[in-house]
């Protein structure tokens, strides 16, 4: 029986009772270590406070010695909280009574989850103000304290004025919380405001002088607002004497315009918000403002440009095409090109021409967006993740769909090679250049999931592009070929040490789910890698080649298998825990596709007498790791 996981169940569900009679009968020892056990990473005391009983939490406390800041793991919002204090689950959850329990019992008023977030920070992001005041009094409300910030650098004043928690973010100014704090990416509390629309806090903050200061991507909170929208953020502040300039009351308009074409659909009031930026620009009684001059056009933009003559405004709403091209170029001008909106809404705009079976049209806008990202990005950013993936769900839909008619009438055309392979190579450097970046980092810090993530990525548009290999000898089969060995040459290795063909044989390559145009393990993307050079003999942390990890797969291909060993892997090669490709298969039948005494040489022979009979040490060096591998 799970001693743990009835203790654990008991205090997460209230069940007090069944706690008691479970635990009184056991020795003190024991029941210490009940309490302190985490199951799903949480002890019973953390479930508790997370679900607000009251009286069960006090039993582990006072009866049952339970440690009061020993941390979990907790859920709030679908998002875990990692390191989270029993105080600050209390605090989240808003169970006052719990935290004056804690508090009472001498838990830290000032503790911290793994992201730096404390327990006033907690109670203010849902709100919870008899909490805030309460932890306030008992020491959270010092200017030190009230200042600390999450791993973003977000303050409690920043947290309840995205939240709109208005009492609460008076309570903080009352507390002379610095409301000009900036966080890791440069933005403040007004900024927070403006962002969620919480226009009542806006107005307390620019009482207290707050400053209208820029974020890192060079966004004041008048244009945080105009591009999520907030209409009502962005007619205030440009209302107030003095307040901005008339350039940037000009570039507010002007984005809140683009705003209402991609995000709301509101061509009439876009053309409004337009037109009075227009009419600011050209004002009588003050100087001109003109628009820059205009950049190179773009052909993504189908050669759109802004226009400046307030006369042809009123024709953009014959042309809805234009006007949503006009939206993106205003966009770009005044976000520039490292702002993620940029990037986001070229996509939105390339995804809806996709559905409008305009596929052409997107590919452009996609391609435009993703060059974009890699220019302004760093590697492996999720924006440049989810462009490329959004690229090879669109092809495995094309070539799953190639020739059918889509709900708009129009034929799914076919995925030209040269689209496919331009994005290939795109994939490819994403890959290069995030392992370029992951090698300056020591290997006990490095997070390979984004890393793993391209890889899998650029396999499956590996993939899709041999699906059907060139003629040899020709350009295209040179062209391919050439491609697939840039992958291979930079050994970019994925979760468990995976490298390209190894990860092709995994369970976690299983990517495109709704048009799956291509299945792994592939024979052709098989062929391409070993062609392109991809080393068989490659380990990943636990000792698998890829003709181990190919007996692993489901379903089991022979002809795979014999790929591999043609290519060079060894059929009695062993992992770390001693299992060859046949001892994984289990009922699987190697030898009725593959014959064994073909792929058994002298040498690998040789390599298991040598390995049964001599120590380690004593093999030379140069042959060790062949003789380890048998």
């Amino acid at each position: 029986m799970d001693f743990r996981g009835v203790v654990y169940n008991a205090a997460r569900d209230g069940k007090l009772k069944r706690l008691k009679v479970f635990l009184e009968h056991r020795c003190k020892d024991e029941v210490g270590q009940l309490v302190s056990a985490k199951t799903h990473g949480a002890t019973p005391l953390v479930m508790a406070c997370r679900n607000g009983h009251y009286d069960v939490a006090q039993y582990l406390i006072e009866k049952c010695g339970a440690d009061i800041e020993q941390p979990g793991s907790v859920v709030f919002d679908g998002e875990t909280i990692e390191g989270a204090p029993p105080l600050w689950c209390a605090s989240a959850a808003g169970h006052l009574p719990l935290v004056k329990l804690l508090v009472g019992r001498g838990a830290k008023v000032n503790s911290t989850t793994k992201t730096n977030s404390t327990p006033l920070r907690a109670a203010c992001f849902d709100g919870h103000f008899e909490i805030v005041k309460f932890l306030v009094q008992c020491g959270a409300g010092t200017s030190k304290n009230i200042e600390v910030a999450n791993r973003h650098g977000h303050t409690c004043l920043m947290i309840a004025c995205y939240k709109g928690h208005i009492k609460i973010a008076k309570f903080l100014l009352a507390l002379k919380a610095d409301a000009n704090r900036k966080s890791v990416k440069g933005n403040t509390a007004l900024h927070d405001c403006a962002e969620s629309g919480s226009l009542e806090i806006l107005k307390v903050l620019v009482e207290h002088g707050t400053r209208m200061d820029v974020d890192s991507y060079g966004m004041t909170p008048l244009l945080a607002a105009a591009v999520t929208g907030h209409t009502h953020i962005v007619e205030y502040l440009i209302g107030i004497p003095r307040l901005v300039s008339r350039k940037e009351k000009i570039d507010a308009l002007e984005l809140l315009g683009a705003t209402y074409v991609d995000k709301k659909r509101d061509m009439i009031g876009a053309l409004e918000f337009w037109k009075l930026a227009m009419t600011e620009r050209y004002r009588t009684d003050a100087p001109i403002i003109s628009k820059p001059s205009p950049p190179p056009a773009v052909q993504a933009y189908d050669y759109a440009r802004e226009i400046s003559d307030p006369d042809a405004l009123d024709e953009l709403l014959a042309e809805p095409d234009e006007m949503r091209m006009q939206a993106l170029v205003i966009r770009e001008r005044i976000l520039g090109p490292a702002h993620p909106d940029t990037s986001y809404y070229i996509r939105y705009r390339g995804a809806v021409y996709a559905d409008a079976g305009k596929f052409s049209r997107c590919i452009e806008l996609w391609n435009y967006a993703l060059d974009m990202q890699q220019s302004m990005m760093e590697p492996l950013n999720p924006m440049t993740q989810s462009s490329l993936f959004s690229f090879t769900e669109l092809f495995s839909f094309m070539i799953g769909e190639e020739g059918r008619q889509t709900s708009r009438g129009r034929r799914v055309p076919s995925v030209q090679r040269e689209t496919l392979t331009a994005v290939f190579k795109k994939a490819v450097l994403e890959v290069r250049l995030g392992k370029q970046m992951l090698d300056k980092v020591p290997p006990c810090e490095r997070d390979l999931t984004y890393l793993n993530r391209v890889l899998v990525i650029t396999l499956h548009l590996a993939c899709l592009l041999t699906r059907e290999t060139p003629p040899e000898g020709s350009e295209e089969y040179t062209a391919l070929h050439k491609a697939v060995y840039e992958l291979v040459r930079i050994n970019a290795k994925g979760k468990q040490g995976r490298d390209a063909l190894q990860l092709t044989y995994s369970k976690d390559a299983a990517l495109v789910g709704r048009y799956p145009a291509c299945d792994f393990p592939s024979p052709h993307l098989t062929t391409a890698l070993l062609k392109a050079g991809a080393d068989v003999t490659a380990r990943d942390v636990d000792g698998n080649t890829a003709l181990h990890l190919a007996a692993l797969s489901h379903p089991w291909r022979p002809d795979l298998a014999t790929a591999l060993l043609d290519a060079g892997a060894h059929i009695d090669a062993v992992n770390k825990e001693g299992q060859t490709v046949e001892t994984l298969l289990k009922d699987k039948y190697l030898y009725d596709a593959v014959n064994p005494l073909k792929y058994t040489t002298l040498a690998c022979l040789a390599a298991r007498v040598v390995r049964k009979t001599h120590p380690l040490e004593r093999v030379p060096k140069h042959l060790l790791s062949f003789v380890q591998m048998h």
